[in-house]
């Protein structure tokens, strides 16, 4: 155990929660230092460049979620009309621009985006007085660290004072770190195909094994489905059980897979899937489970980070064809304060 805490007394078996301090918001972040970078770097040989972003307003519409809607763009307005492709002559005839400014809403975690720590917290007695507390990572509260309504207070419903967001493990602590590292692929399609394997630790390992992948401590670890070419090539009508029946997704309920995790050192999962693990995951046998526990399992207990609907396949077909799994990978969220995932455009460098 580490040194007391002040805000738990008791932490998750087998957490990261206290191991880089006592206020830690990064997690596993703290596993990327300079020396990860510099093996990054090492990996650039050719110096061609991989857009790992899907288009920001793909999958198209709310099918794949309802809370999520696509971006709606639109310009700035100049004296109550559009700013966009404006000639500055009609205000003075002596200016020669011609202007556009434009603005977006955005669901920050719509398309190819990163889930933060602040982003899935779970119920955990920290205290040990047998009543359990809505947390997140390094025992961060809900309801004032990250915040919200309260729904369920235990006997009422009530609104809560502090304004809602991150305040702790927001973003843009992930941000300032610039999340530049070593890459590492692990191609689950070119072994499974359009079979939806769910996969466990045991096909995880033959893959593994088969393409002669090793993953080491501060690496970024992306799994590659193939759900991002099916996803565009359904030209943004998706269609929800084709996608998840025909690609893969790990198994959040292997015990054995989330093991590996832990022991792997890995500071972010991330796939072209929806959510990395199999949503709906395996039933439980437990009187109370997480509802996604691979998201469980790494944001709430290890600090490792995820990212999801990333477009991988150009990047992997390229490795595969070149006998590679490792390359640079630069991927910094939206330094926006108090959110709680982003969008992203991770840029592979090999």
């Amino acid at each position: 155990m580490n040194a007391p805490n002040p805000r738990w007394t008791r932490r998750p078996p087998g957490s990261t929660w206290g191991d880089w301090g006592p206020d830690d918001q990064l997690g596993r972040l703290n596993l990327l230092t300079r020396e990860k970078t510099l093996q990054g770097i090492a990996e650039v040989r050719e110096g061609r460049t991989f857009c790992l972003s899907l288009p920001l307003d793909v999958p198209g519409g709310s099918v794949l979620n309802p809370r999520r809607h696509p971006p709606e763009l639109r310009p700035t307005m100049r004296e109550g009309r559009p700013n966009m492709a404006v000639p500055l002559r009609c205000y003075d005839p002596t200016l020669l621009d011609v202007v556009c400014d434009d603005q977006v809403l955005l669901t920050l975690q719509y398309s190819t985006q990163w889930d933060t720590l602040a982003h899935v917290g779970q119920m955990f007695d920290i205290d040990g007085d047998g009543k359990p507390e809505d947390v997140f990572y390094n025992g961060w509260r809900a309801g004032t660290d990250i915040a919200g309504p309260l729904l369920y207070s235990g006997t009422t419903s009530s609104a809560n004072p502090t304004p809602p967001g991150a305040h702790k493990l927001g973003v843009e602590n992930m941000a300032q770190t610039c999340v530049q590292g070593r890459g590492v692929m692990i191609d689950l399609f070119a072994h499974y195909g359009n079979s939806g394997q769910i996969v466990g630790y045991d096909e995880l390992m033959r893959v593994i094994d088969a393409d002669k992948v090793n993953v080491e401590t501060g690496d970024l670890v992306l799994f590659r489905t193939g759900f991002d070419r099916l996803l565009l090539s359904m030209n943004k009508q998706p269609d929800v059980p084709r996608l998840f029946r025909e690609t893969c997704a790990l198994d959040g309920r292997d015990q054995k897979l989330l093991q590996w995790i832990t022991d792997s050192g890995a500071v972010a999962l991330i796939s072209d899937n929806y959510g990395v693990e199999a949503t709906p995951a395996r039933p439980c046998m437990d009187d109370y489970c997480a509802n996604l526990p691979l998201h469980a399992h790494c944001l709430f207990k290890l600090g490792c980070y995820l990212g999801e609907m990333w477009y991988l396949s150009d990047l992997a077909d390229w490795l595969r064809a070149n006998n590679r799994s490792r390359f640079l990978l630069t991927a910094p969220p939206l330094r926006l304060p108090g959110a709680v995932g982003s969008p992203a455009t991770p840029v592979a460098t090999v």
